[in-house]
């Protein structure tokens, strides 16, 4: 998973048209590092998806502009704009976060 780490990088990487699953997360965040081990599986099951992460302590103006109150949070792009959201207060599985990218 790539790293963005400005709003420029953000806006570049959601408005080019190709569908990308962005992972808001935090390094403190027990369940952002339940989820990592498996992560790789995950995105190698989706090879036409495009996978990012955000820090949000890092880029915490976005996530507020975005609505993004819990970790991990995942936000689906496509054709310039968002096409799916994954929040919830549990921990997510990675049955879930395969379920959620199918159902893109």
């Amino acid at each position: 998973m790539k790293e963005i780490k400005t709003l420029e990088e953000f806006a570049r990487v959601t408005e080019d048209g190709a569908r990308c699953v962005v992972m808001f997360t935090a390094n403190w965040c027990p369940d952002c590092v339940f989820v990592k081990p498996f992560l790789p599986e995950v995105i190698e099951a989706f090879p036409e998806v495009e996978f990012y992460t955000v820090n949000r302590d890092e880029l915490l103006d976005l996530c507020v502009d975005l609505g993004i109150m819990g970790i991990p949070s995942f936000v689906a792009f496509g054709d310039g704009k968002e096409i799916g959201r994954f929040v919830s207060k549990d921990r997510k599985t990675q049955g879930e976060i395969e379920a959620f990218i199918r159902g893109l």
